[in-house]
């Protein structure tokens, strides 16, 4: 490559391209590998075409300027980030099936290389976390908690923008690793020494260390955002102990977000001086020490498992009181459970290294430490049994997957217990049973309260439910699908077979292989469900309409507004006088009300600031992977001046006239009027349009 050439270029060159190995290799196995990976580039490819061709057929790029992508509203930015989610979930689940696939075949070699198989359990291992777990559990609370707290929006508007816009141009790096391949082979953890320049000097790892680094910058940025509104934003009366428990684990997740982030930001910034300018924090030489990066990177990872199980925790309180007709039980207990989780989360990480080499005893502290967290999550457990004791429950699908929910985390719960006995980690330790158990956890915690809590908002976000039939499918496919998928690792882990083993030789692994393979296939037909599903409800979006905005007969302030909800959310900002602030005024017979006036509303005015972050934090990402510095220097400079612009910006905010609020709320008034109310147990039906029966005559004012 020529001088101008690597001036321009960097280190990108042809031999990037997925296509390109097996034109040298003509062998089978890399032809095989070659079409797999130019099939999922193209997939990439194609997706973004379609994107741009669908978009300027329907002449929506204005549109999709002006209402979405530079829209400071909590709610779109909550659905875009739920989209990314998606999108990457896709993703991962089908790596997923390549990865069940190959350990299938595997004790015959199979059909990926080492290298590919490699990096499909790095990819899906970011992806998960990262790009569908982070992205999902940011785009429920953005979209949910400021309507639970009685806000008009998050306390930063551009901020949340900005935090979009890190976290699209993380996914977009791991995207582009498809198309200029390779992405690291080091897995999601990315341990020195295997990650450093001397043992990986491709440009895998840098794709990794850059996506991760963007997607810890906003998260850091999100957990601030988040606490902040909740503390200084709540409506008047609305105390510390009458906010919902969703609101309430969202507070936590936010803390731990503010201290658990920064380790791992930290970690990838000394690993990246590391590669880039040859200074030696994790090297094997020269002073380097790679057990701190590994301390660094779990005093991120253990309070990062409770930031993504907290928020389903608070979601599953939510759907088991509405759907058992029931305040929940022990609401107290369950919200210092909440917070106790919270500060245990910061003591047990060396639980994830018990065998790299420290002391027996300091071994023994963090296993007690690490069986005492399952004590706060056993309360909550028995909380929501007891809600639903003597309720009269509906089995929507929400509750499916909350019911799933509490057998499957329960049996990871019990292998944690076991894990955190240092003795036997170590007989376990880096093998099957501890994908296992991770997966026990994440699938069921993080993933089906990420579904509930979709299928469960769903109908306030777009103004229609979801269709229940495909919905049900889904939901046990999931659950069925994710049994005979992991399952058989606890079995596979106790005889011996490690993690990420891309052939082994004991014949006896392979039924149990073969049954877990099964079962991702069935989690793939449970993504296919989940699609239908959305477009059977789009279709049929008109004979589902819940514009009177209560279709489950809710409990909590977001449920008293239209669905969906206006960008100001609320006419006038309620007070609060109560636990379950809506139901409350429901029993009173006051559910709908007009307010005795009407003000102007002052809201942020639409902002580029996000769409250019992330913009030019892509580019410099993108830049800094391939060693093309001019990119990295220009993306760099238009930052800095899109913030000191923003600095002289004067025109942040717009007003919404009285007059506008109060046409608005009192069509939708007008709705509710008109709107048959029906009993909780039609509201699975076409008969539900948002407005159950009340409790008492004259419930609409």
């Amino acid at each position: 490559m020529s001088d101008a050439t690597s001036l321009i270029f960097g280190r990108l060159g042809w031999d990037a391209l997925p296509f390109w190995s097996m034109l040298d290799d003509h062998s089978a196995m890399s032809i095989i590998n070659g079409v797999i990976a130019t099939g999922a580039a193209g997939m990439v490819v194609l997706g973004i075409l379609a994107a741009i061709v669908l978009v300027t057929w329907l002449g929506k790029w204005k549109y999709l300027w002006s209402k979405w992508l530079t829209s400071p509203d909590h709610k779109k930015i909550g659905i875009m980030f739920i989209v990314i989610a998606l999108v990457m979930l896709s993703r991962a689940i089908i790596e997923a099936v390549f990865m069940r696939a190959q350990q299938a075949v595997g004790l015959d070699g199979g059909f990926l290389t080492a290298e590919h198989f490699g990096e499909l359990f790095t990819t899906h291992g970011t992806i998960m976390i990262f790009f569908m777990a982070m992205p999902f559990l940011t785009g429920i609370i953005n979209y949910v908690m400021p309507l639970q707290i009685g806000a008009r929006d998050l306390s930063f508007p551009v901020m949340n923008q900005i935090s979009l816009g890190l976290t699209a141009a993380g996914a977009a790096l791991t995207m582009i690793s498809l198309v200029l391949a390779p992405f690291s082979t080091g897995g999601w953890t990315g341990y020195p020494p295997f990650t450093e320049l001397s043992y990986n000097p491709g440009a895998g790892v840098d794709y990794w260390l850059w996506a991760v680094t963007l997607s810890t910058l906003s998260s850091t940025l999100t957990g601030i955002n988040f606490a902040v509104t909740i503390f200084k934003k709540r409506a008047p009366g609305m105390t510390l102990f009458r906010m919902p428990l969703f609101t309430w684990t969202a507070l936590c997740t936010a803390i731990l977000m503010i201290f658990g982030m920064p380790p791992l930001t930290v970690a990838t910034g000394l690993l990246a001086l590391d590669r880039y300018l040859d200074f030696h924090m994790f090297t094997t030489d020269l002073g380097g020490n790679m057990m701190n990066y590994v301390n660094l990177l779990w005093a991120f990872g253990h309070p990062e498992v409770y930031i993504l199980i907290l928020p389903p925790f608070g979601i599953f309180s939510e759907i088991f009181a509405t759907f058992s007709g029931k305040r929940i039980y022990g609401y107290k207990i369950l919200v210092i459970a909440t917070m106790c989780i919270a500060i245990l989360s910061f003591t047990v990480w060396l639980h994830h290294f018990f065998t790299m080499g420290q002391s027996a005893h300091i071994n023994a502290a963090f296993g007690i430490a690490t069986m005492l967290i399952g004590i706060p999550t056993g309360v909550k457990v028995y909380d929501w049994m007891l809600t639903m004791y003597r309720g009269r429950i509906r089995l929507s699908v929400p509750m499916v997957y909350a019911i799933g929910f509490i057998m499957l985390f329960v049996l990871g719960g019990m292998t944690g217990i076991i894990l955190a006995t240092p003795s036997v980690d170590y007989q376990v330790h880096n093998s099957l049973f501890l994908i296992a158990h991770f997966h026990n956890m994440l699938i069921p915690g993080l993933l089906f309260g990420m579904l509930s809590a979709t299928n469960f908002w769903f109908p306030k976000a777009f103004g229609f439910r979801l269709e229940e039939r495909w919905g049900y499918r889904a939901a046990f496919c999931w659950i069925i699908g994710f049994m005979l998928a992991f399952f058989p690792l606890y079995v596979l882990g106790l005889m011996g077979m490690p993690r990420r083993s891309v052939a082994y030789f004991e014949p006896q692994y392979v039924p149990w292989m073969i049954t877990a393979g099964i079962g991702a296939l069935v989690i793939l037909a449970a993504l296919l469900c989940l699609l239908i599903q959305l477009w059977v409800s789009i279709r049929d979006r008109h004979a589902n309409n819940v514009f009177a905005g209560d279709p489950w007969d809710g409990r909590t302030l977001e449920w008293g507004i239209s669905s969906p909800p206006p960008e100001y959310n609320f006419p006038v900002i309620p007070e609060i006088y109560s636990i379950d602030a809506f139901m409350t005024e429901k029993d009173r017979g006051q559910g709908w009300q007009a307010p005795d006036r009407y003000d102007d509303i002052e809201m942020p005015a639409n902002s580029a600031m996000g769409v250019i972050i992330g913009i030019t934090g892509l580019a410099m990402a993108f830049g800094l992977t391939w060693y093309m510095w001019w990119l990295v220097i220009g993306a760099g400079l238009v930052t800095l001046v899109a913030v000191i612009a923003r600095g002289f910006g004067r025109t942040t905010t717009r007003t919404i006239a009285a007059c506008e609020v109060q046409r608005t709320h009192e069509h939708w008034l007008e709705q509710v009027r008109l709107t048959h109310p029906i009993d909780r147990s039609l509201e699975q039906t076409t008969s539900n349009h948002g407005r159950p029966v009340p409790p008492i005559e004259g419930a609409v004012q």
